[in-house]
């Protein structure tokens, strides 16, 4: 058993396996007034590329980021179901921290 959760212990901290990233939550980040310069810059830039894939899911996170709306707000504001509003947000949150990762390396 200590093997096994040493093993697991070295793997996590691998390169392979993320050691060198950080999440990035964007649920706390709920306001861009929080959010520094640089990092606003390459939202805004992300967010410009998510636009043209996906109109919809660019604008909830629009909503959310910089109007401060919750998920509820934005998705009556948006006239959609709060289950595609919650499913348009975890797609949106990923596609998003996929991009800012690769921007990053």
């Amino acid at each position: 058993m200590r093997r096994i959760l040493l093993n697991r212990a070295r793997d996590k901290n691998r390169v392979k396996r993320g050691g060198e990233r950080h999440r990035v939550d964007l649920d706390l980040v709920e306001l861009a007034l929080d959010t520094g310069n640089e990092q606003l810059i390459e939202l805004d830039n992300a967010l410009g590329q998510l636009e043209t894939e996906d109109p919809d899911a660019a604008r909830l996170v629009k909503l959310r980021f910089f109007a401060g709306l919750t998920l509820k707000d934005a998705a009556a504001a948006m006239k959609m179901a709060p289950r595609t509003a919650e499913r348009q947000w975890a797609y949106a949150r990923a596609w998003l921290y996929a991009r800012l990762q690769q921007d990053a390396e």
